[in-house]
């Protein structure tokens, strides 16, 4: 049985800028990425480095100075424009702002790709339309005027614009934007369900949470190169310490996310288990002192169960504290007593 993955979106030698007057301004040196069928891609780096650049570039948006984008083996330029739109749809971070259109119009847009010449909506083309109005929660606003729409709301109406494209390849730049917690996961969810339907999905992110616990697989683009491979790849590589260039963000490998580098104000042993002992440490830390698991003094003792406590024993005292923001806040503010 072959199982290996099938490329359809890639890009080689790629040069992405813009016109200035006469002379190109090139973002990055020529990068080098690919992406296969079924897999979401999440495109992270930090601002201004030209993430929105390079989506805008695949889809032809914006020009290349050099390099190719490869779409099912066949270059970009071969491609006649109404079959690229059958296979690449694209949503942007531009708020889309449209008088006397309803969200239902806005969503069967993404059919024009499919309709005959005269755009009729037949009913194979509708019910693609109310299946993505429904897949992105906006069943309810399908007769409401899209100026109406909070910003939330137009974002899922334009993904359920992209979804009723119907294309094999979706790029989307910051698809999340505007979305609170609860509606960017299940975005989210809903991303990686096309995903596991066949669909490929490459899509910039400024969360990086997101990017590294549900992505397959990350394009990371630094200054002088874009690095591809699974989350736990980049992580175990250490390319993500190069993500920002400061001494006061690191990035801590063992559960990869990013911190502020404190400064340390000595160690204190802890003592406890489970979910409570975790959570004490990033405070901890946040406070400025390195959880240790030598058997010393400054110590935390947790005492778990129906009461809460966290008892600190350093060298001269020792006190109950029935928070945690209690106990930091002792931390923070007498250090001279503990260390």
């Amino acid at each position: 049985m072959d199982n290996k993955k099938v490329e359809i979106l890639s890009i080689a030698a790629l040069e992405i800028g813009y016109s200035a007057g006469r002379k190109p301004k090139i973002l990055l040196p020529p990068l080098s990425a690919r992406a296969c069928k079924g897999e979401l891609v999440a495109v992270i780096g930090k601002n201004g480095i030209g993430k929105s650049t390079l989506l805008r570039t695949i889809i032809g948006l914006q020009p290349s100075f050099g390099g190719n984008v490869i779409i099912n083996d066949k270059d970009f330029s071969e491609i006649p424009r109404l079959e690229l739109a059958q296979q690449i749809g694209y949503i942007s971070t531009e708020i889309v702002r449209v008088s006397n259109m309803k969200v239902y119009d806005l969503v069967s847009l993404g059919r024009f790709p499919h309709t005959n010449w005269i755009g009729r909506i037949d009913q194979n083309s509708h019910d693609i339309i109310t299946e993505a109005i429904n897949k992105t929660g906006i069943a309810d606003l399908s007769d409401k005027y899209v100026s109406e729409l909070s910003d939330g709301e137009r974002q899922r109406a334009m993904i359920a614009r992209v979804l009723a494209q119907d294309t094999q390849i979706m790029i989307m730049d910051e698809p999340t934007a505007f979305l609170d917690v609860k509606s960017k996961y299940e975005i989210v969810s809903l991303l990686q369900d096309l995903t596991r339907g066949g669909k490929t999905i490459v899509f910039t992110t400024h969360d990086f949470n997101i990017a590294i616990n549900q992505a397959d697989k990350i394009w990371l683009i630094l200054e002088n190169n874009i690095v591809e491979g699974a989350p736990e790849d980049l992580i175990l590589s250490g390319s993500f310490n190069n993500l920002f260039d400061s001494d006061i963000i690191g990035f801590n490998a063992e559960d990869g996310s990013f911190v502020f580098r404190n400064e340390c104000r000595g160690k204190i042993n802890i003592k406890g288990e489970g979910m409570i002992r975790h959570w004490t440490e990033k405070a901890v830390k946040r406070a400025g002192y390195l959880p240790s698991e030598s058997d010393i003094t400054p110590c935390i003792q947790i005492v778990s169960g129906d009461k809460k406590e966290w008892v600190l024993k350093t060298e001269r005292c020792t006190i109950s504290f029935e928070s945690i923001y209690s106990l930091i806040d002792y931390l923070e503010n007498r250090s001279d007593d503990i260390i």
